[in-house]
């Protein structure tokens, strides 16, 4: 008897359980087809639940991977291949990721497969809910073992096409290999635009509905809309579409900024901004899983979480870039909306000091704190050899000053000591924590409004209608900073305008390294941490895509493809 792919095994039974956690159940496909509707929503549950599992890894591929984050140091988890760009396909977490997603794919069809469609709108609806399911495990899918769709979609491989748990599953079954690109875009698309049919009940952002499966429609369209030096003007056209289709539907509203600086602590149905989220709630957690999600990596609150990946110096500059935000809780000022989410950890004696980043060799930055002393207009501070340094004003408002350090000028701000993890200060991030509660409880956003106008943004610029990608651009950059709207917008600019304020708004929403490659662009990390600071991952390089779990090739009843293992396997056109 072959092997058969652990996902599809896993997913043979149709299993039962509520959105939030309640215990597994299973039911025979007679009950099921007797009494459908009094069967279909635990059944769709039990599809909702295999994303409590899923999502974790999901953000760690999708954030871990980008530029918006440092680690402390170096680590035995699976996560550090995410980091490293060290690609391994004996990853328990990106085996998980797969499993999980695929026990979803095959739950969801299972149901679409037993379930006459015409039964009543709720009938109706929670079959658009497995629609919706099976198209965004496809997107993802896609986006993670797939090149960038600018990259030859018809050549290169997505993942296998397998809607519903075979009928053999114990006898010689074969499956086939993995779709392209093309057909796995494809896949989602046909998916999405069936649960936009079959949706007519909103039933909130922890549930597929109509709006749902536009949002993921209006993104999907924007990675297939090419880069903004050769754009594909139907896509991005489409992108449009869905994109108005979201922000007209009335069903959804912008927070103000006051709002959206603590909007972390709303529950998904109290945020007028979420489309679709993956429920999470206290009760799941058993205490140390708020250590061991990825929120917890992010911040220490509560007293739980590891605090080891904080902010990076990139981020922080991003946002720091119209004007200082001061965290310290004498002189709170937050000038970009988006600093609200990052907490320094500061020393409590609240000691002064010069921090600026340093050059310690032609590849390594790292951060400097040296005490200071501020008396009147003058600037001293004393670095670690014991030598005194005058500082020079940049903005003596804001406490911006250089310093000559080691033959070079250096740049930073006044601030108070920052509390170390090995030599990195702790900039915690907690936009992924707090949702009700002061703990790491959150529920992962899939897409909210926010996005949607900077996907409508992109999709305009494409099309040349700079005046429309400006509007909505400043919809959202000031929303975050009073007075902070781009003055134009044109061919010269649009893409880095887009992209740093895709990346400012979308952080930590396991984002930003697909966007980066989407749009052919390179991804530098050269900033403090200790990962490869003088590596630049380019659009064309074979780490781009993760492997196939080896565990899934090896259990699989047929050809698995793997993806290429160096450069020269890459199909780029």
């Amino acid at each position: 008897m072959k092997k058969i792919l652990a996902i599809v095994l896993a997913a043979a039974s149709l299993t039962a359980c509520d959105i939030e956690r309640l215990p597994y159940g299973s039911m025979a496909s007679e009950q099921i087809k007797e009494d459908p509707s009094g069967s279909l929503s635990a059944l769709m549950n039990g599809v909702y639940a295999q994303l409590k599992s899923w999502q974790d890894h999901m953000h760690r591929m999708g954030e871990y991977a980008g530029d918006n984050v440092m680690i402390r140091g170096n680590s035995t988890d699976h996560f550090t291949p995410f980091i490293t760009y060290n690609r391994t396909p004996d990853n328990n977490r990106l085996q998980t990721y797969w499993d999980y997603g695929y026990k979803a794919i095959a739950q969801a069809s299972n149901i679409i497969n037993m379930i006459e469609e015409g039964q009543g709108a709720e009938i109706d609806n929670l079959l658009g809910e497995c629609y919706f399911m099976r198209g965004m495990m496809y997107f993802y899918f896609g986006r993670t073992f797939g090149r960038p769709y600018h990259q030859a979609p018809e050549k290169n491989l997505g993942v296998p096409i397998v809607n519903g748990t075979p009928d053999d599953v114990l006898g010689d079954m074969y499956l086939p290999d993995r779709a392209t690109v093309k057909e796995t875009y494809e896949q989602a698309i046909n998916d999405l635009k069936k649960a936009e049919t079959m949706c007519t009940i909103n039933k909130g952002p922890a549930y597929g509905s109509k709006e749902a499966a536009q949002a993921l429609l209006s993104r999907i369209y924007l990675y297939m809309s090419g880069t903004f030096e050769n754009p594909n003007a139907e896509y991005a056209q489409l992108a449009v579409d869905y994109a108005n289709k979201v922000i007209n539907s009335g069903e959804y509203a912008l927070l103000n900024r006051n709002d959206f600086m603590v909007y972390n602590t709303f529950v998904p149905e109290n945020n007028s901004e979420s489309i679709f989220v993956i429920k999470r709630v206290a009760s799941e957690f058993s205490g140390y899983d708020h250590y061991y999600g990825f929120s917890g990596m992010y911040a220490n609150v509560g007293g739980m979480g590891w605090g080891e990946m904080f902010a990076s110096a990139k981020y922080i500059d991003l946002l720091n870039e119209t004007g200082r935000n001061d965290w310290r809780p004498d002189s709170y000022k937050i000038v970009d909306a988006r600093a609200a989410f990052i907490e320094p950890t500061y020393r409590a004696d609240h000691q002064l000091v010069f921090r600026f980043i340093k050059r310690d060799s032609e590849t390594v930055e790292n951060y400097a704190q040296f005490n200071a002393v501020k008396n009147g207009a003058t600037v001293t501070c004393t670095d670690a050899e014991g030598a005194s340094h005058t500082l020079t004003p940049v903005s003596e408002e804001e406490e911006i000053y250089t310093i000559e350090y080691q033959g070079a000028t250096y740049e930073g701000v006044l601030d108070y000591f920052i509390n170390l993890n090995r030599v990195y200060p702790q900039f915690y991030i907690t936009k992924c924590s707090r949702e009700g509660e002061d703990s790491h409880l959150h529920s992962p956003v899939i897409s909210r409004l926010g996005e949607i106008y900077l996907n409508r943004a992109e999709a305009y610029a494409k099309l040349g209608q700079y005046s429309n990608a400006l509007a909505d651009l400043n919809t959202i950059r000031e929303r975050s900073i009073v007075g902070g709207g781009y003055a134009s917008l044109d061919a010269s600019n649009a893409g880095d305008l887009i992209d740093k304020e895709r990346q400012l708004e979308l952080a930590y929403q396991a984002e930003r390294s697909y966007d980066v490659f989407r749009n052919g662009k390179p991804l530098d990390r050269s900033f403090p941490g200790p990962h490869n600071q003088a590596e630049i991952v380019e659009a064309s390089d074979y780490r781009v895509t993760y492997y196939i779990p080896q565990n899934a090739i090896n259990a699989y009843p047929g050809t698995l493809t793997q993806n290429p293992t160096d450069n020269s396997g890459v199909i780029l056109n």
